[in-house]
């Protein structure tokens, strides 16, 4: 079996996008942590939140479209 490159390559773009999400989550939850007692605290907890959510969405169409690549439908 043959291995689509096109589909490949989006499968890694997915990957790399993820990646950044990965540790900009965390580390904007960690910060809404520490400012508990500003007003903007939920704000700052739900956007980290979703970006942490979008990381593990990208990840897995990411694995997703790399194993469809690999080993066809």
């Amino acid at each position: 079996m043959k291995t689509d490159k096109d589909l490949l390559n989006k499968g890694i773009k997915f990957l790399t996008i993820a990646l950044p999400c990965l540790f900009i989550g965390p580390a904007i939850i960690h910060f809404g942590f520490i400012n508990k007692l500003q007003p903007t605290f939920y704000l700052i907890l739900g956007i980290g939140i979703a970006i942490c959510i979008t990381a593990m969405v990208l990840m897995f169409l990411g694995l997703n479209t790399i194993m469809k690549s690999l080993f066809g439908k």
